[in-house]
């Protein structure tokens, strides 16, 4: 793309929040599980005469988000009707908000929030028999927060590292799973491409569901653009799908605005005062906020952990979890936390990817790391043993007492081991004494053999040197 384009990027991102029940009725919020049409009721199929209630749990969690972005909450809010009628809309028409949002402002990422705002899930539409469209409406009814950004982005990496951002706080927060693969968070892109600093004509890209997604199609929608406009030839503003098979965008249709949809206040759900309602209290917010993840980066950067490691541990929610109890353990020194990120990263990481569950506790992983950093235990025992207690949650310990694992550093108890190796190995032996210095670790590694794993390496290796200088003289 030309230099002389200018490329302007919002984002709209839906999270689906993780109450218990629905957002105007008391379903169970299982959009993903269970059997189609299971969790529905008179209210979220919009039988006559019914009304709908809004859920508190739902929005003490967008107020929860706002605390954390630095929004402003709204003292007064409301809920508006949102017309338009698909399949998948039982009301033909959405509980939404528009003028009244519960958040405006607020800041992630480096990217300025324009409004937050809560509302209702549509149902599922599935078209998998031909000729015929079903409908699914679990989905139908489960509180759906839209967060949408100022138009202050301006590449697809910049767009992808906000995404990533908002995902990792949806779950520090633990108001939504954000798992983009199942539509618990679901990204909308608009992009724009102009030769001069106003803004060209905006294009919505719709439900884009991985982080690539977002990237690869906001790229191929600048390089479309750009090229339209390099022809000479208008953009079109309209909605557009993402095609994963073909990496392009297609049209989908033109672009609604806010008075196709003829917003108005919902007349059967009252206004809300937030600032009078004690649910809703920044003092109750602060008390449940947890550690936003600038703050664990710092700490964990405190630790002397390096960025990348930071990352992959803060991006694995049931091993961070265990990392920050393990740290806060008493006991916790940096060097036992050092070898456990690494573990946690590594051993633990990849056991989780092969299918283990994570059972073990806080106390119990302590203690593996503590028997690794004393030198207890050698590292492949500890690997061994994290494989079996990372179910089980066993004792470490008690487990390598038993299976006589634990590894001797006493040097008297290791020299006649020492001895039995150099006895053993004389042509070896006769190499290191003519110079090859290489050949001491090919007798360290026998005398591991030997002791099957128990003996500790660096002392093996100080009492070899010593037996064997000896010989020398």
């Amino acid at each position: 793309m030309s230099a002389k384009y200018r490329v302007t990027i919002g984002l709209e991102v839906h999270a689906e929040l993780k109450t218990k029940s629905k957002m105007f009725c008391g379903c169970t919020n299982n959009p993903h599980d269970g059997e189609p049409n299971s969790y529905i009721c008179p209210v979220c199929l919009a039988h006559p005469g019914t009304l709908p209630v809004p859920n508190e749990e739902a929005i003490a969690m967008v107020l929860l988000f706002g605390q954390a972005v630095g929004a402003t909450v709204a003292t007064y809010s409301e809920f508006d009707r949102k017309n338009y009628f698909y399949p998948d809309i039982p009301k033909a028409y959405q509980i939404s908000q528009y003028a009244f949002p519960f958040l405006r402002g607020g800041e992630l990422q480096g990217v300025e929030l324009t409004r937050v705002h809560l509302e209702e899930d549509t149902a599922r539409s599935q078209h998998e028999h031909a000729g015929v469209s079903l409908v699914d409406f679990n989905r139908a009814g489960v509180p759906l927060m839209e967060l949408v950004t100022e138009p202050v982005i301006h590449d697809a990496a910049t767009a992808g590292a906000f995404a990533r951002e908002l995902q990792l706080l949806l779950r520090t927060l633990n108001i939504s799973g954000a798992q983009m693969e199942r539509g618990e968070m679901r990204v909308e892109a608009n992009i724009s491409v102009s030769t001069t600093d106003e803004l060209g004509t905006k294009v919505e890209v719709k439900n884009l569901n991985s982080f690539k997604s977002v990237e690869s199609a906001i790229a191929y929608e600048i390089e479309r653009q750009s090229t339209l406009l390099e022809k000479g030839e208008a953009v079109s503003q309209e909605t557009r799908g993402w095609d994963e098979v073909k990496l392009r965008t297609f049209s989908q249709r033109s672009k609604e605005t806010a008075k196709d949809y003829r917003y108005f206040p919902d007349p059967d759900i009252p206004k809300l005062d937030v600032e009078q309602h004690p649910y809703f209290s920044k003092t109750r917010l602060a008390e449940i906020m947890p550690m936003l993840p600038q703050e664990k980066r710092k700490k964990y950067e405190d630790i002397g952990l390096p960025n990348t490691q930071i990352e992959v541990l803060m991006a694995a929610s049931n091993i961070d979890t265990l990392f920050t109890e393990l740290a806060s353990l008493e006991d916790a020194q940096s060097g036992m936390l050092k070898t456990a990120a690494n573990y946690l990263t590594s051993d633990v990481l990849a056991l989780l990817q092969q299918g283990k569950s994570l059972n073990l506790s806080s106390l119990n992983f302590g203690l593996l790391m503590k028997m690794v950093v004393k030198g207890s235990i050698n590292s492949r025992v500890a690997k061994d043993l994290l494989s079996e207690i990372i179910e089980t949650n066993a004792n470490p310990e008690d487990l390598a007492k038993e299976r006589g694992l634990l590894q001797s550093s006493d040097p008297a108890a290791l020299q006649k081991l020492v001895d039995d190796v150099v006895a053993g190995n004389a042509t070896v032996v006769a190499e290191y004494l003519a110079g090859k210095e290489t050949s001491l670790q090919y007798l360290v590694g026998q005398g591991m053999k030997q002791s099957r794993g128990t003996a500790n390496p660096g002392v093996l290796a100080d009492l070899l040197t010593t037996t064997l200088g000896a010989l020398k003289k």
